[in-house]
Protein backbone atom coordinates (compact mmCIF):
# COMPACT_ATOMS: atom_id res chain seq x y z
CA UNK A 1 0.00 0.00 0.00
CA UNK A 2 1.22 3.60 -0.56
CA UNK A 3 1.35 6.11 1.77
CA UNK A 4 -0.65 9.32 0.56
CA UNK A 5 -3.13 11.85 1.51
CA UNK A 6 -6.38 11.04 0.38
CA UNK A 7 -9.44 13.12 -1.60
CA UNK A 8 -12.92 12.72 -0.54
CA UNK A 9 -15.89 14.93 -1.53
CA UNK A 10 -19.45 14.23 -2.13
CA UNK A 11 -21.73 13.51 -5.41
CA UNK A 12 -22.37 16.78 -5.84
CA UNK A 13 -18.89 18.03 -6.77
CA UNK A 14 -20.01 16.26 -10.55
CA UNK A 15 -16.65 15.20 -11.40
CA UNK A 16 -16.38 13.05 -14.43
CA UNK A 17 -16.11 9.45 -13.12
CA UNK A 18 -12.95 9.20 -15.29
CA UNK A 19 -11.21 12.55 -13.42
CA UNK A 20 -11.92 10.69 -10.36
CA UNK A 21 -10.79 7.66 -10.97
CA UNK A 22 -7.33 9.19 -12.63
CA UNK A 23 -6.53 11.50 -9.30
CA UNK A 24 -7.93 9.00 -6.63
CA UNK A 25 -11.02 11.04 -5.88
CA UNK A 26 -13.88 9.16 -3.39
CA UNK A 27 -17.25 10.57 -3.94
CA UNK A 28 -20.11 10.32 -0.53
CA UNK A 29 -23.40 10.07 -2.54
CA UNK A 30 -26.02 12.28 -1.34
CA UNK A 31 -29.41 10.45 -1.64
CA UNK A 32 -32.90 11.55 -3.41
CA UNK A 33 -36.30 10.58 -1.97
CA UNK A 34 -38.85 9.82 -5.01
CA UNK A 35 -41.93 9.04 -2.91
CA UNK A 36 -41.59 6.37 -0.55
CA UNK A 37 -37.54 5.24 -2.84
CA UNK A 38 -34.75 6.50 -1.38
CA UNK A 39 -31.91 6.86 -4.82
CA UNK A 40 -28.47 7.26 -3.91
CA UNK A 41 -26.64 9.60 -6.61
CA UNK A 42 -25.06 8.76 -9.26
CA UNK A 43 -25.80 5.32 -9.56
CA UNK A 44 -29.86 4.92 -8.59
CA UNK A 45 -31.18 7.40 -10.35
CA UNK A 46 -30.72 9.43 -13.47
CA UNK A 47 -31.29 13.05 -14.39
CA UNK A 48 -33.90 12.13 -16.96
CA UNK A 49 -35.51 10.08 -14.32
CA UNK A 50 -35.14 13.04 -12.29
CA UNK A 51 -36.89 15.44 -14.74
CA UNK A 52 -39.47 13.59 -15.86
CA UNK A 53 -40.89 13.45 -11.97
CA UNK A 54 -40.34 17.07 -11.38
CA UNK A 55 -42.65 17.60 -14.53
CA UNK A 56 -44.74 15.14 -13.13
CA UNK A 57 -44.93 17.29 -10.01
CA UNK A 58 -43.71 14.13 -8.07
CA UNK A 59 -42.67 14.97 -4.76
CA UNK A 60 -38.74 15.08 -4.94
CA UNK A 61 -36.63 15.38 -1.34
CA UNK A 62 -32.99 15.19 -1.00
CA UNK A 63 -30.98 13.78 1.89
CA UNK A 64 -27.45 13.87 3.50
CA UNK A 65 -25.33 10.83 3.35
CA UNK A 66 -25.50 9.18 6.71
CA UNK A 67 -22.23 9.60 9.44
CA UNK A 68 -22.07 5.97 8.86
CA UNK A 69 -21.35 6.13 4.89
CA UNK A 70 -19.03 8.76 5.83
CA UNK A 71 -17.16 6.70 8.15
CA UNK A 72 -17.10 3.24 6.11
CA UNK A 73 -15.32 5.21 2.98
CA UNK A 74 -12.76 6.74 5.65
CA UNK A 75 -11.87 3.30 6.61
CA UNK A 76 -11.92 1.83 3.21
CA UNK A 77 -9.44 4.84 2.16
CA UNK A 78 -7.35 4.32 5.11
CA UNK A 79 -6.98 1.01 4.14
CA UNK A 80 -5.28 1.95 0.78
CA UNK A 81 -2.51 3.10 2.52
CA UNK A 82 -3.78 6.96 2.82
CA UNK A 83 -1.91 8.63 5.92
CA UNK A 84 -4.84 11.45 6.38
CA UNK A 85 -8.10 12.29 4.62
CA UNK A 86 -9.21 15.60 3.35
CA UNK A 87 -12.61 15.28 2.83
CA UNK A 88 -14.22 18.18 0.64
CA UNK A 89 -18.25 19.35 0.69
CA UNK A 90 -20.94 21.36 -0.55
CA UNK A 91 -21.88 24.58 1.43
CA UNK A 92 -23.26 23.97 4.92
CA UNK A 93 -25.79 26.29 4.16
CA UNK A 94 -27.15 24.00 1.31
CA UNK A 95 -27.00 20.62 3.01
CA UNK A 96 -26.19 18.73 6.40
CA UNK A 97 -23.42 16.94 4.30
CA UNK A 98 -20.56 18.66 6.20
CA UNK A 99 -21.91 18.13 9.75
CA UNK A 100 -22.45 14.53 9.03
CA UNK A 101 -18.51 14.26 7.48
CA UNK A 102 -17.42 16.13 11.04
CA UNK A 103 -19.32 13.33 13.26
CA UNK A 104 -18.04 10.54 11.19
CA UNK A 105 -14.13 12.11 11.28
CA UNK A 106 -13.73 11.80 14.92
CA UNK A 107 -13.86 8.15 14.59
CA UNK A 108 -11.63 7.85 11.58
CA UNK A 109 -8.41 5.37 11.83
CA UNK A 110 -6.26 8.60 10.50
CA UNK A 111 -6.63 12.02 10.51
CA UNK A 112 -9.14 13.70 8.66
CA UNK A 113 -9.46 17.51 7.50
CA UNK A 114 -13.30 18.31 6.55
CA UNK A 115 -13.75 21.24 4.65
CA UNK A 116 -16.51 23.44 4.19
CA UNK A 117 -15.59 24.76 0.28
CA UNK A 118 -19.05 27.31 0.35
CA UNK A 119 -19.72 25.73 -3.01
CA UNK A 120 -21.38 22.76 -5.43
CA UNK A 121 -21.25 21.56 -8.38
CA UNK A 122 -18.04 21.83 -10.43
CA UNK A 123 -17.09 24.71 -7.94
CA UNK A 124 -16.75 22.10 -5.41
CA UNK A 125 -15.02 20.02 -8.39
CA UNK A 126 -11.98 22.24 -8.79
CA UNK A 127 -11.57 22.30 -5.19
CA UNK A 128 -11.38 18.71 -5.04
CA UNK A 129 -9.07 18.32 -8.05
CA UNK A 130 -6.74 21.47 -6.57
CA UNK A 131 -6.43 19.00 -3.56
CA UNK A 132 -5.70 15.89 -5.16
CA UNK A 133 -2.85 17.44 -7.27
CA UNK A 134 -1.58 19.03 -4.11
CA UNK A 135 -1.61 15.54 -2.72
CA UNK A 136 -0.35 13.93 -5.62
CA UNK A 137 2.70 16.20 -6.01
CA UNK A 138 3.47 15.15 -2.09
CA UNK A 139 1.50 17.67 -0.37
CA UNK A 140 0.50 17.30 3.41
CA UNK A 141 -2.83 17.12 4.79
CA UNK A 142 -2.04 21.05 5.42
CA UNK A 143 -0.89 21.28 1.58
CA UNK A 144 -4.12 20.36 0.23
CA UNK A 145 -6.25 21.65 2.56
CA UNK A 146 -4.78 25.21 1.69
CA UNK A 147 -4.85 24.33 -2.37
CA UNK A 148 -8.82 23.75 -2.51
CA UNK A 149 -9.29 26.78 -0.07
CA UNK A 150 -7.36 28.69 -2.40
CA UNK A 151 -9.65 27.37 -5.63
CA UNK A 152 -12.33 28.35 -3.79
CA UNK A 153 -11.77 31.90 -2.64
CA UNK A 154 -11.12 32.04 -7.03
CA UNK A 155 -13.99 30.50 -7.77
CA UNK A 156 -17.52 31.97 -8.90
CA UNK A 157 -20.48 30.39 -9.53
CA UNK A 158 -23.76 31.71 -11.97
CA UNK A 159 -26.93 29.83 -12.81
CA UNK A 160 -30.27 30.47 -14.60
CA UNK A 161 -32.79 28.87 -13.93
CA UNK A 162 -36.76 28.99 -15.70
CA UNK A 163 -38.53 29.28 -12.24
CA UNK A 164 -37.81 29.48 -8.35
CA UNK A 165 -40.61 27.46 -7.83
CA UNK A 166 -38.50 24.53 -6.76
CA UNK A 167 -35.61 26.14 -4.90
CA UNK A 168 -38.60 27.97 -2.79
CA UNK A 169 -40.37 24.46 -2.26
CA UNK A 170 -36.59 23.01 -0.88
CA UNK A 171 -35.82 25.88 1.20
CA UNK A 172 -32.50 27.08 -0.51
CA UNK A 173 -33.92 30.74 -1.97
CA UNK A 174 -36.62 33.06 0.24
CA UNK A 175 -40.28 32.34 -0.04
CA UNK A 176 -40.66 36.17 -0.60
CA UNK A 177 -38.05 36.15 -3.05
CA UNK A 178 -39.58 33.21 -5.01
CA UNK A 179 -42.48 34.96 -5.28
CA UNK A 180 -41.23 38.49 -6.78
CA UNK A 181 -39.90 36.50 -9.24
CA UNK A 182 -43.07 34.70 -10.03
CA UNK A 183 -45.77 38.01 -9.49
CA UNK A 184 -43.37 39.85 -12.19
CA UNK A 185 -42.84 37.01 -14.33
CA UNK A 186 -39.15 37.67 -14.94
CA UNK A 187 -36.20 34.91 -15.40
CA UNK A 188 -33.87 34.95 -12.49
CA UNK A 189 -30.61 34.83 -12.45
CA UNK A 190 -28.65 33.55 -8.99
CA UNK A 191 -25.16 32.86 -7.67
CA UNK A 192 -23.47 31.67 -4.83
CA UNK A 193 -22.69 33.80 -2.50
CA UNK A 194 -21.27 33.25 1.26
CA UNK A 195 -22.64 29.81 0.39
CA UNK A 196 -25.80 30.25 -0.02
CA UNK A 197 -28.41 30.76 -3.49
CA UNK A 198 -28.86 34.36 -4.01
CA UNK A 199 -30.87 36.50 -6.51
CA UNK A 200 -28.24 37.60 -8.68
CA UNK A 201 -30.29 39.23 -11.26
CA UNK A 202 -33.67 39.75 -12.86
CA UNK A 203 -34.06 39.32 -16.46
CA UNK A 204 -37.30 39.42 -18.74
CA UNK A 205 -36.92 36.68 -21.08
CA UNK A 206 -35.05 33.58 -20.98
CA UNK A 207 -32.96 34.51 -23.99
CA UNK A 208 -32.21 37.87 -22.56
CA UNK A 209 -30.99 35.93 -19.44
CA UNK A 210 -29.04 33.20 -21.32
CA UNK A 211 -27.29 36.03 -22.59
CA UNK A 212 -27.22 37.94 -19.33
CA UNK A 213 -25.53 34.73 -17.99
CA UNK A 214 -22.43 34.40 -20.48
CA UNK A 215 -21.90 38.22 -20.03
CA UNK A 216 -21.24 37.92 -16.32
CA UNK A 217 -19.47 34.73 -16.85
CA UNK A 218 -16.80 36.20 -19.47
CA UNK A 219 -16.61 39.38 -17.34
CA UNK A 220 -15.39 37.47 -14.29
CA UNK A 221 -12.94 35.43 -16.47
CA UNK A 222 -11.29 38.22 -17.78
CA UNK A 223 -8.52 37.21 -19.34
CA UNK A 224 -6.87 35.63 -16.81
CA UNK A 225 -6.38 31.56 -16.76
CA UNK A 226 -9.29 29.98 -15.65
CA UNK A 227 -11.11 27.09 -16.00
CA UNK A 228 -14.69 27.09 -16.59
CA UNK A 229 -17.45 24.18 -16.56
CA UNK A 230 -21.28 24.92 -17.97
CA UNK A 231 -24.03 22.64 -16.36
CA UNK A 232 -27.30 22.37 -17.13
CA UNK A 233 -30.57 20.01 -16.69
CA UNK A 234 -32.18 18.85 -19.50
CA UNK A 235 -30.92 21.62 -21.86
CA UNK A 236 -27.67 19.32 -23.77
CA UNK A 237 -28.36 22.18 -26.59
CA UNK A 238 -28.27 25.21 -24.87
CA UNK A 239 -25.36 24.10 -22.43
CA UNK A 240 -23.42 23.33 -25.91
CA UNK A 241 -24.27 26.62 -27.52
CA UNK A 242 -23.19 28.31 -24.26
CA UNK A 243 -19.76 26.85 -23.72
CA UNK A 244 -19.10 27.47 -27.45
CA UNK A 245 -19.69 31.09 -26.93
CA UNK A 246 -17.50 31.10 -23.79
CA UNK A 247 -14.67 29.70 -25.47
CA UNK A 248 -14.98 32.54 -27.94
CA UNK A 249 -15.17 34.82 -25.52
CA UNK A 250 -12.65 33.74 -22.76
CA UNK A 251 -8.98 34.19 -24.14
CA UNK A 252 -7.29 32.76 -21.30
CA UNK A 253 -9.73 29.34 -20.90
CA UNK A 254 -7.76 25.84 -20.32
CA UNK A 255 -10.34 23.69 -19.46
CA UNK A 256 -13.82 23.29 -20.33
CA UNK A 257 -16.42 20.91 -18.91
CA UNK A 258 -20.05 20.61 -20.11
CA UNK A 259 -22.18 18.23 -17.84
CA UNK A 260 -25.33 17.96 -17.18
CA UNK A 261 -25.78 18.54 -13.41
CA UNK A 262 -26.91 15.57 -10.84
CA UNK A 263 -30.46 14.58 -9.27
CA UNK A 264 -29.33 16.44 -6.01
CA UNK A 265 -29.29 19.94 -7.35
CA UNK A 266 -31.69 19.24 -10.12
CA UNK A 267 -34.06 18.32 -7.84
CA UNK A 268 -33.72 22.25 -6.38
CA UNK A 269 -33.89 23.91 -9.55
CA UNK A 270 -35.66 22.23 -11.73
CA UNK A 271 -35.41 21.05 -15.58
CA UNK A 272 -34.09 24.29 -18.10
CA UNK A 273 -31.23 25.10 -15.45
CA UNK A 274 -28.14 26.62 -16.89
CA UNK A 275 -24.92 27.22 -14.53
CA UNK A 276 -21.48 28.29 -15.24
CA UNK A 277 -18.59 28.11 -13.03
CA UNK A 278 -15.60 30.13 -13.91
CA UNK A 279 -12.96 28.97 -11.24
CA UNK A 280 -9.36 30.79 -11.57
CA UNK A 281 -6.13 28.56 -12.04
Amino acid sequence: MSRHVAIVTDSTAYLPPRTMERHGITAVPLTVVLGDQALDEGTEISTRSLAQALQKRRPVTTSRPSPRLFAETYRKVAETGATGIVSLHLSAELSGTHDAAVLAAREAPVPVRVVDTGTVAMALGFCALAAAQAAEAGGTVDEAVTAAEKRAAGTSAYFYVDTLEYLRRGGRIGAAQALLGSALAVKPLLQLDGGRIELLEKVRTASRAIARLEEIAADRAGSAPVDIAVHHLAAPERAAALADRLRARVPGMADLHVSEIGAVIGAHTGPGLLGVVVSAR
